[in-house]
């Protein structure tokens, strides 16, 4: 190996490199310069859309910067956040926000349930606003490809807040693996708990129809989703289980855990996908536990590859390799395993905690030198590329098409045996039925494009 500590992986990767991290890998030259943004010392002006929930901890993630307009239908569930900013001018509807507020907004966050993601997201960056949008970006295959496209239109900053791209280990991880240090990995195994504990979902939820609240603007909540009356088991806490409003644990979990392999593996178009298992079917649900297996091609250097996706699990999946005494089985059961022909190592959700296994190979290993530069945080990351500074690690060029492969499982929980994919057509090849999936309907009323 040289002195840089480096030329060994651009050797055995070659261009693997080139696409694996956004821009010019994670902050190596300066990019979004051209629109006339703000200098690193002003404060962005940013509204949210989105202030409850997690629109709370976002607007946290961004209060170096000045909070200056916010919307959310649910009053309730937004209360904290409103009296936090008494001043702020606050709406219902982000529609009417942006188009009363478009002169003093200089970028948005995006904190709603999944369905309305995309469409909050195009209004926002048609209007020529930076965009940070929560994970999983979108609900469907088509939304992702539009938010990729526009964020290349309106040459706007954006971010998907899966904060494990910005995580250290995940870094790590990826460069353990450039660096041949486990061989070509084959399989890769990730895994969540969820929705277990979190939100129900299965055969025994049935929505029931009940009274809006007067604190909130039902329609404005549903979106462009088809209409259907107020139950209190969509709103405001378990929408997620419900397919058209969320995309179930995949949604919640997997822009986390499958960050890593994502970014470690340049993982672009699987070949086909596949619901191996699912138990827990419910009539308007996603089931309560799926195993999900998706197929790539080899890509350049590196081999084909078998990704295995978990859900509803209470103990990490068995894989053989793997200790029993090194296995996860508490109440937070996230993370990953790249399984490689030399040897394995492992990630918690964030991209935290990676480590060769089993562990006492950690010993004497010597940790490959950085190739990688570490983020400043994960909302720091994206305020600077508002700013002027290099596209965010979790940019839409990168999250589109991460997500885009993604959303194919929630297809798959659908569908019986393989769907065939086929990314240069943007369809699935054997299964027209499935092909009805990916894109969102859009209600009367509602203009996707802002």
């Amino acid at each position: 190996m040289s002195k840089s500590g480096w030329s060994r992986r651009h050797f055995f990767y070659g261009s693997l490199l080139a696409g694996a991290v956004p821009g010019a890998g994670f902050g190596s030259t300066p990019s979004l310069k051209h629109l006339g943004y703000k200098s690193p010392n002003e404060k962005l002006n940013i509204a949210a859309i989105g202030a409850g929930g997690k629109g709370y901890s976002d607007l946290k993630g961004c209060e170096t910067e000045n909070i200056v307009a916010l919307a959310d239908p649910d009053e309730k569930r937004a209360a904290r956040t409103f009296n936090e900013y008494p001043q702020v001018p606050k709406y219902k509807d982000f529609r009417r926000m942006l188009d009363k507020e478009e002169k003093n907004i200089d970028a948005v966050t995006v904190s709603t349930p999944d369905h309305t993601h995309a469409i909050a997201s195009m209004w926002a960056m048609a209007r020529g606003k930076h965009v940070y949008c929560q994970k999983p970006l979108t609900r469907t295959v088509w939304e992702a490809q539009q938010l990729t496209e526009a964020a290349a239109k309106y040459k706007v900053a954006t971010q998907m807040g899966n904060q494990g791209y910005s995580n250290d280990g995940a870094r790590l991880c990826a460069e353990i693996i450039w660096n041949g240090d486990i061989g070509n990995v084959t399989e890769v195994h990730a895994w969540t708990n969820r929705p277990l504990k979190y939100w129900p979902q299965g055969p025994d939820v049935v929505p029931q129809e009940a009274a809006v609240p007067s604190t909130l603007d039902w329609d404005v909540w549903l979106g462009m989703a088809k209409f259907r009356p107020y139950s209190p088991a969509y709103a405001p806490h378990h929408w997620r289980g419900f397919p058209d409003f969320g995309c179930g644990a995949i949604g919640d979990m997997a822009c986390h855990i499958l960050g890593t392999p994502n970014m470690a593996l340049r993982l672009g178009n699987p070949l086909s996908v596949e619901c191996i298992k699912q138990e827990g079917k419910g009539e308007y649900t996603f089931p309560q536990k799926t195993v999900i297996r998706f197929d790539f091609p080899a890509r350049g250097s590196m081999p084909p590859l078998k990704l295995f996706w978990y859900d509803g699990m209470t103990a990490q999946p068995e894989v053989e390799g793997v200790p029993e005494s090194e296995r996860l089985g508490d109440k937070d059961v996230n993370g990953s395993l790249f399984v490689g022909e030399k040897g394995m190592v492992t990630t918690g959700c964030y991209g935290e905690k990676t480590r060769l296994v089993p562990a006492w190979k950690m010993l004497d290993y010597k940790l490959p030198p950085e190739f990688l530069t570490r983020s400043p945080g994960h909302y720091r990351d994206w305020i600077r590329a508002c700013k002027g500074g290099q596209a965010s690690c979790s940019d839409f060029s990168v999250a589109g098409p991460f997500v885009e492969w993604m959303l194919l499982g929630v297809i798959a929980m659908r569908f019986e045996g393989k769907l065939e994919w086929d990314a240069n057509k943007g369809r699935f090849t054997n299964n027209k039925e499935a092909n009805k999936y990916l894109k969102p309907y859009i209600r009367d009323g509602w203009s996707f494009n802002g």
